[in-house]
Formats: structure tokens, sequence, C-alpha cells
């Protein structure tokens, strides 16, 4: 057999699979995406008894996780107040149990905010889709690297086996310069920045959905500004991060709460 009758077969082969397998899989990926409405695809794209799905579960998903990032963040929020209140002296670090109850709510928000991207990705125009996957990655980055993060500090920080070493507060401690402090910054300064720009752009709409995309929009930015702390070696400066990451993006999460609740009403009228 001749090597142009082998790279023949082979092609043909291999057009064989891409007609069994890829395509049934592609079909069945973009009846699953397409939105209630979407006339775009035409009755040839796919067989007909694939009918395009209302999104309820994921309408679901994002009220469910909208609203608890939202109310951990309040309530991260108000413990913050209590622990830095009842210091006994300005320099000195957040004490027991304040400090355990700020790691484990940090624990709480990450997989919410995860949650709260795959909403934003299933409810996505298949145009905006490509973008809101690359903020699902980068929300799923910062949750991984803020929970090492505050896992270990939780479980390691003041265990005895690391407590009496010189070297441990430049691992565990959130003063510059520190190891967890890095990660953190690595978590909530870079990855969580981009991912809320990123989701932002998925989020469609006027009225309450610009509100959303807008905050989404502020949110990134601040926390991108964040990093001039690091640039300056002023971690001051890195309040301006802060701002974006612990307030502006849950008034974001529960405004994206309300609106896929309105949505799903409206769905289901």
């Amino acid at each position: 057999m001749t090597t142009s009758t082998v790279g023949a077969a082979g092609r043909a082969s291999l057009s064989g699979v891409k007609k069994t397998l890829f395509l049934p899989c592609c079909v069945a990926l973009q009846n699953s995406l397409m939105k209630p409405g979407n006339t775009s695809a035409s009755a040839t794209d796919a067989p007909a008894q694939h009918k395009p799905l209302k999104p309820f579960e994921a309408w679901r998903l994002g009220v469910i996780s909208g609203s608890a990032v939202a109310a951990l963040c309040f309530v991260y929020l108000v413990v913050l107040v209590i622990g830095l209140a009842t210091l006994p002296s300005p320099d000195h670090p957040v004490q027991q149990p304040w400090l355990a109850l700020l790691e484990l709510l940090i624990l709480a928000i990450a997989p919410a905010m995860v949650a709260l991207a795959v909403a934003i990705c299933c409810s996505a125009s298949p145009e905006r889709l490509p973008l809101a996957l690359v903020g699902l990655v980068f929300f799923g980055m910062c949750a991984l690297t803020t929970s090492a993060v505050h896992f270990c500090i939780l479980v390691l920080g003041g265990h005895e086996a690391f407590s009496g070493e010189p070297w441990s507060t430049l691992v565990f401690s959130f003063r510059w310069p520190s190891l967890v402090y890095a990660l953190d910054i690595l978590a909530w300064d870079v990855f969580f920045p981009l991912g809320a720009l990123c989701l932002a752009v998925a989020v469609q709409g006027a009225g309450l959905a610009r509100r959303v995309r807008a905050l989404l929009v502020v949110s990134g930015v601040l926390a991108l500004a964040g990093l001039a702390g690091v640039v300056l070696g002023d971690m001051r400066v890195r309040l301006i991060g802060v701002v974006g990451y612990a307030l502006c993006f849950p008034v974001a999460a529960a405004m994206l709460a309300m609106l896929f609740q309105r949505e799903r009403g409206a769905g289901a009228g």
C-alpha cells in the first residue's frame, strides 16, 4: 500500500470519527447552553428532539450563591470590626476566637464565589461564554489560593511546632513581608480582579444588569490598584484593593442574586 493510499484512508477514518463522535457532542453542548428565545440556530443545526432548555438550575444557583457571598461577607465585616475593637493595642493582631471565625468565613466565601461564577457562565450568551469561562478559572484560582492560605493559618498558625520558631512570622504572619501575605495578595489582587473583569463582560442587559456590570468592573479595578501597595512597600495603599473585593464585590453579588431571581421569575412566567 502506498503512502498516499494510507494517508487517504487515515483522513477518511478521521472524518468518520468526527462525524460520529465530535459532531453530536458539539450539538448537545450547544443545545444545553442555548437560552430560551434564542433563534440564532436554524432547524438544521440539531435534531428536532433537542430543544433549548431554560436555565432554571443556573438561576437558582445564582440566587443561592449570590446571597451567600453577600451574607457571608457582611458577617465577615462584622466579626472583623469586633476583632479590631477588642485589640489590646493597635499593633496587636486579631485575637481568638475572632481570628478563627474570620478564617472559617473566608473558607466559606471562596466556594460560594466560585458557584456564583458558574451561575454567570451558565446564563451567559454563547458569544460571551468563552470570556465568562476565563473569569470562572480565575475565580477558581483565587478561591484555591486563599483557601490554602487561610486553612494553613487556621490549622498550623498557632501550632506549637511552628509558634516557637523565629521564622514562623515570615510564613504565617499577615505583616509584610510574609509568605501567606504574598499568596493572599496573589489571590485577591491578581486572580480576583482578572476574574471579576471577565465575568463583568458576561453580564448583559440594562438597568440592574448594567449596575452589576459596573460594580464588577469597579471591584476589579480597585483590587488591581491594590498591587501598588506591593510596589511601594506600603500595605496601607493595598486598602484600595480591599475596598474592591470586600465592599464592592459583595454588593455586586447581592445584586446578582436579585438579577437571577428576577430572571427566574420571568422564565417561570
